[in-house]
């Protein structure tokens, strides 16, 4: 069942969901608007094979930093993450999409679920349209949709990206805490 803002509001209202910060434009008919941070992470172009067991140096594939302007160039993949910190109860999901708007500019995300128990700021891959586009943090960016579970998870998300703040680089970099 997808959460109505009355649903949601409800939670917000009991402490079982948290969003900080809670802006008065946050929660939506069917689920929360959540905004740009200024953190990303570029992906490098280079012909070295980014191995699992053997990463390497983050510093080897992704160029990093914070900005007040962010602009994704064509084709580009980047990691941004969410201004909000939320903590989803263990009996609700969410799936993340990129609002309207941006999708119109041809920003497109790839499928994201956040599962139920997880806590922190969301890290999203964005892949750039056919021309550079310019985002901001602070702007609405990010719709997710809550949806709530038959039955609470019998293990909820506590996993290695639990608690992030900032961009969060995959889990194969130890040296990465994010």
């Amino acid at each position: 069942m997808i959460l109505s803002d009355r649903d949601i509001r409800a939670l917000l209202a009991i402490g079982d969901l948290v969003v900080e910060p809670l802006s008065g434009d946050t929660v939506r008919e069917n689920g929360l608007d959540l905004r740009l941070g200024r953190g990303f992470c570029r992906f490098k172009r280079s012909d070295r094979v980014l191995d699992p067991r053997a990463p390497g140096s983050p510093g080897e594939f992704y160029d990093c930093g914070e900005e007040d302007e962010i602009i994704v160039g064509p084709g580009e993949h980047m990691l941004l993450h969410t201004l909000e910190y939320i903590r989803l109860p263990g009996y609700v999901a969410g799936l993340v999409n990129l609002r309207s708007t941006w999708a119109r500019t041809g920003i497109y995300i790839p499928a994201t679920v956040v599962d139920a128990g997880f806590e922190g700021q969301l890290t999203i891959e964005v892949v750039g349209s056919g021309f550079p586009v310019k985002l901001y943090p602070g702007d609405r960016f990010l719709h997710l949709v809550l949806v709530k579970l038959q039955s609470p998870a019998m293990n909820p998300y506590r996993g290695r990206y639990q608690g992030q703040r900032g961009v969060r680089l995959p889990k194969l970099f130890a040296e990465n805490t994010g």
